[in-house]
Parts: structure tokens; C-alpha cells; sequence
């Protein structure tokens, strides 16, 4: 452990310091002595597990915890810094992009862009000035849109490049990103990494915080890593003539985690048994736009013990359909029908779908995943009450015994189970959700991005999990953009693309060719 190392070319002197940064909370200390140095013009990796200290080291710097709470040593420039909150960062030309996006939706591009940093002339907004500045901005993020537009009207990566312009409105120094491309396409994430690229050809000292190791690997200049709290070590990146970057990736991941994983992916080791699961033709509509078909005649089948990938590239109909089967949570059911055992079974509503053994891990784990502002326990129990009561009645030493065990189950980093769910890491929230419905006791889980912007210890620690229920027989769909995910978990996979199945193949005969080829087939079944 120790103070990174500076590895600026020609001796350049660090734009931003952070030198032995202390910060507790009751009963945990979140940052214990880190240390971290961004030079201008670079693109610097920040990374380490869900808990490592990421997100509480960028507070303080950002200002929301702000000095006096924290120990340790500031400098901007080479000037000491004590940032009192939020507005003195951004007046250092500190700016930081958070995975959930800060736009207000009703209002203009040109509105959110200078909130709170109006362009005025005696107290009354100068609207030509907003919105040319805005134009300008605009342009130099490469987004091809009308200030004038709503934000709740474009996409989340054309809202993420939004930001990223209202930052650069602030004449940004250093631009922290938090997650940036946990929520985007791949061409909306290639765009954004591109402008990473402009950014630190500008000058700016951009930071990103990022689970995903290739784009970490395709525009860092350096990578720090941080483990419990501490700085593991600081990586320059260097690229040879074909542009293969010098820093293996088993090296961050060993550094992450402290130790080696020594494959991504866990054995496949159970039975598959019979078909216990069959979805026929099942057709659903969009909610609003009438004649909009979402999913269109799709059949599936999950056998006991069996982990089944669905594959698709977004709008394909995934979510729609997975959310759709579970008590039609999604859309005008058209048509279908959903076999248990051979024989059909009533998923109408949600308390249906669970009653019939169906369990749902959504994609959203914060808004319709958990319970942001109660407990650890009483997320865990809230699918299946009926488990922990008598007579209607709550018993709260059954539900503390039995949620306790789940959560034990799930490996949950916490600090008890009456710890408030919204303040754990990313990871943790994630393995609350898990433990809900597998609190349920479920014959179908069907997990939706289940690993989406966590870090690789805790996704091997959840694919362990999925593996585990498999071979106690439980039946798994997985939902995943992440195609080496799909292809690593999977003994058979799906294909969707526009609402319908477009293939199947088996896990050992998969490659990533295969289904994306399937993927972007619109003929129907392969």
C-alpha cells in the first residue's frame, strides 16, 4: 500500500492531488490513507469493487462531503483546496457526472444546461445568449439536437452528453464520470469514450469510473485501484504500435479483489433435467401506442436445473417480455400462454406470477427493485410475507432469523440488517434484490442485467449464486447485454430481435458471432 506513483510524462505536475484522504462513517472507514494524481489531459481509470471507496473518495472531492469531515490534503493547480460543498468544487472547475443522471426532464436541453448558472442581464435570462451558448456546447460534444427540446425526449445517452455539455458550460478542469456507459448502447458508448478522447486532447483531466475493463483498457492514460478503502497501486497504460495496452487485465482484477480469479465464469456442473417452463406464443403490445407490437409470438422453454440466456441488442423486446410474463407487469397482453409442468399456469398479476414460482430481478434495481429508503430485512422479506406471518400477523423474530439467513446466503457487506438499503454500494443493493426473491423460493428466476455497473468480484460472487440455485434444480432465463456474460453462464441461449426469437443455440457451441448475427436477423426463428 502507498502513495500512487506519478507517471506523467516529462515530469508534468499533477492538475489534481488527493494525499492521504481519510473519511469515516459509524462503524466503517471508508477511506483509509488514498491517495490519487491526475495530470491534464488524461483520461485516469479509477477502479475497484462495489465498497472499495470509489464513489466516497469523488464525494470529497466534489465537495458533498465537504472539508472538515474528511482528513488529508487537497491541491488544484498546485493551490490547496477545502471545498465546502458542491458549488465551491464546480468554481474549481471540479464538475461530476453520476450514473443517475441530475437533468430535470420537463425543462429544455438549453434550461438544464445553465440551471443554477443562468445567463442573465440585470436579473431578467437572456434567451438568445442560452440558447446559442447551448448551440455551441452542443456541437462540441457532438449532439445533434434543438436546445429548445425537452430532455425527457431524447435518449439516456444523448441525456448523458447533455451533462457532459453543462459541465463543460462551467469551464470544467476535471470532469469526474461515474458509470457513464452502464445504461447506453453500444454506438451511444462508443460515442461517449470518443469524446473522452477530444476532451483530453483539450486539456481536461477527465476521471472515470468504470466496472467495464475493456473501455477502461481502449482510453485510460493510467488506472489507480482501490481495495477496502486504500490505494492498491497506480497503472500507466501504454500502448504499443497496434495500440494493445501494457497492463494485463488479471492485474486490475487481482488487484480489485486481492487475489486471482482464476476464471470469470463458474463451472458448469449441475443436470438438466425435464422442460418445466414453456412461454407459447406470447404476443404483448405497447402500453400506450396502440397496434405497437413489443414481442411478437415468442416461445421459450427452461428446463430444470438449466441456466437459459436471452440474447438481444436494445429494443429487441427482452425486458418487455420477461416483465410481461411476470403478472404482466408490461404492455397489453395479446395473446399466449405460460406452462408449468406441462400445464398452464395463471400469471395474470404479479402475486399470481409469484404463487406460481416466478421471481423477477429487474433491470431498474432502484426504482423497481428495492425499497430505497427501509432495511436490509424488510426489503428482503417484502415478496413473501406470507412466510414469516401467522395469521396475517408479522412475526419479526421469524422474519430477523429467516432474512438473516438469506442475506448470509447472498454474502451481503453490510452493517446489519437494519442498515438503510440506499446507502450501500451498487453490489450490495444488487444482492439485496437477489435475496428478495430468492426468499420466495422461486422455480423460475429470471434475472434482468443482473450484474449491470457492479464490479468483477461481486459478479462472480452472483453468477455463483445463479449456478448454485440451478443445481438445487431451480430453473434461470438470464437477461444480458453483456455477451460474454450470456455466453459464460449459459447452457442454452435465445436470440431476440425486434419482439421476436430469432435463434437458439446450445452454450457450448455459442460465440459471440453466432448470436449477433442472430441478434440482428429480423426473419423470425433460426
Amino acid at each position: 500500500m502507498g502513495e500512487p506513483h506519478n507517471t506523467g510524462t516529462g515530469g508534468t505536475a499533477p492538475l489534481l492531488l488527493m494525499r492521504d484522504i481519510r473519511k469515516g462513517f459509524p462503524g466503517v472507514q471508508a477511506l483509509d490513507g488514498v491517495s490519487l494524481s491526475v495530470r491534464a489531459g488524461t483520461v485516469h481509470a479509477l477502479m475497484g469493487e462495489n465498497g472499495a471507496g470509489k464513489s466516497t473518495l469523488m464525494k470529497v472531492l466534489s465537495g458533498v462531503h465537504p472539508a472538515g469531515t474528511h482528513t488529508g490534503e487537497i491541491l488544484v493547480g498546485g493551490e490547496p483546496a477545502a471545498f465546502t460543498g458542491v458549488a465551491d468544487s464546480e468554481r474549481a472547475g471540479i464538475a461530476i457526472i453520476h450514473q443517475e443522471l441530475a437533468l430535470v426532464p420537463h425543462l429544455s436541453v438549453s434550461e438544464n444546461m445553465f440551471l443554477g448558472n443562468e445567463r442573465s442581464h440585470r436579473g431578467v435570462i437572456d434567451w438568445g445568449s442560452t440558447h446559442a451558448q447551448a448551440r455551441a456546447l452542443l456541437e462540441r460534444v457532438g449532439l445533434d439536437e434543438n436546445p429548445a427540446t425537452p430532455v425527457a425526449q431524447l435518449s439516456v445517452g444523448a441525456q448523458q452528453l447533455v451533462e457532459i455539455a453543462k459541465a463543460l458550460a462551467k469551464s470544467v478542469r476535471v470532469l469526474i464520470l461515474d458509470e457513464p456507459t452502464s445504461a447506453l448502447n453500444e454506438a451511444e458508448s462508443a460515442r461517449l469514450l470518443d469524446l473522452l478522447t477530444e476532451l483530453r486532447g483539450q486539456g481536461v483531466a477527465c476521471i472515470l469510473i468504470s466496472h467495464k475493463l475493456g473501455e477502461v483498457m481502449q482510453v485510460s492514460d493510467e488506472v489507480t485501484v482501490l481495495r477496502d478503502g486504500r490505494t492498491v497501486e497506480t497503472l500507466p497504460v501504454e500502448r504499443d504500435a497496434d495500440g494493445v495496452p501494457s497492463v494485463a487485465e488479471d492485474r486490475i482484477i487481482r488487484g480489485m479483489v486481492g487475489r486471482d480469479l482464476d476464471q470469470r465464469y463458474p463451472d458448469r456442473a449441475g443436470t438438466v433435467g425435464e422442460v418445466r417452463f414453456e412461454v407459447r406464443d406470447w404476443t404483448v403490445d405497447h402500453p400506450v401506442q396502440a397496434g405497437r407490437r413489443m414481442v411478437d409470438g415468442a416461445s421459450l422453454t427452461v428446463r430444470r436445473g438449466e441456466v437459459v440466456g436471452l440474447a438481444g441488442l436494445m429494443g429487441a423486446g427482452r425486458t418487455e417480455l420477461a416483465m410481461s410474463v411476470f403478472g404482466r407487469s408490461y404492455g397489453r397482453h395479446v395473446r399466449g400462454t405460460l406452462h408449468k409442468d406441462g400445464r398452464e399456469a395463471d400469471t395474470s398479476t404479479a402475486a399470481r406470477a409469484i404463487a406460481a414460482g416466478l421471481a423477477y430481478v429487474p433491470e431498474d434495481r432502484k426504482g423497481l427493485g428495492l425499497v430505497l429508503d427501509d432495511d436490509v430485512r424488510h426489503n428482503t422479506s417484502l415478496a413473501a410475507l406470507g412466510r414469516i406471518s401467522t395469521r396475517g400477523v408479522l412475526d419479526p423474530g421469524r422474519e430477523a432469523v429467516e432474512t438473516g439467513e438469506t442475506t448470509r446466503d447472498m454474502r451481503l457487506r453490510s452493517h446489519g440488517p437494519t442498515q438503510v438499503v440506499r446507502t450501500l454500494s451498487g453490489g450490495n443493493q444488487q444482492k439485496v434484490v437477489l435475496g428478495k426473491w430468492m426468499f420466495t423460493r422461486p422455480d423460475l428466476l429470471i434475472l434482468d442485467e443482473p450484474t449491470r455497473g457492479i464490479d468483477v468480484g461481486a459478479k462472480y460472487e452472483i453468477h455463483l449464486i445463479v449456478r448454485r440455485l440451478a443445481e438445487a434444480g431451480a430453473c434461470v432465463l438470464l437477461i444480458s447485454s453483456e455477451l460474454p456474460e450470456v455466453l459464460g453462464m449459459s447452457d442454452r441461449i435465445y436470440t431476440m430481435c425486434e419482439g421476436r426469437i430469432t435463434g437458439e443455440v446450445p452454450g457450448e457451441a455459442a460465440d459471440q458471432e453466432t448470436l449477433m448475427r442472430l441478434m440482428t436477423a429480423t426473419g423470425g426463428a433460426a
